[in-house]
């Protein structure tokens, strides 16, 4: 009976975590996640360095990595207390128009690559058409040097 008990409050548990929106917000918002971590994290280092044997307050007004977590946790518990303060953000949708238009770029330059009627009417817009000239010389061809006085 008693583990059907602990489960009956598990579930309680979980259902009035679901009604919590701070607790909402911790799983839905990374940014908080990792403030509230690296806050932790900071605090925990800042725990262990107090308790080295000095005392306390020799510790804080020496110690300056000390000092420096405390910074750490002091600005990483702000940011989290600003950002539960904000509303949510919206959540962005993934690809969305990038997607779209990383999409469109890699057909137009398949289609480009793919297609030689497409390529030179894209050229022609770009550049003008193609004019076509028929090449004739101005210059008369030298002509070859007798067999009889080149080879004296």
């Amino acid at each position: 009976m008693a583990a059907k008990d602990r489960i009956g409050k598990a579930g309680q548990a979980a259902r009035a975590a679901q009604g919590n929106r701070y607790i909402q917000r911790i799983v839905e918002d990374d940014e908080l996640r990792s403030s509230l971590l690296t806050a932790y994290g900071a605090a925990r280092s800042v725990y262990g360095r107090m308790s080295n044997g000095k005392p306390p307050a020799r510790a804080l007004l020496e110690d300056r990595k000390l000092q420096r977590e405390l910074k750490q946790a002091a600005d990483a518990l702000r940011e989290a207390s600003n950002s539960l303060r904000e509303p949510p953000k919206a959540s962005r949708r993934r690809g969305g128009r990038g997607r779209a238009l990383l999409l469109l770029a890699v057909a137009g330059v398949l289609a480009l690559g793919l297609s030689e009627g497409l390529r030179s009417k894209i050229l022609d817009i770009m550049f003008g058409a193609e004019e076509e000239f028929d090449y004739s010389s101005t210059t008369t061809p030298a002509e070859p040097a007798p067999a009889g006085v080149a080879g004296s």
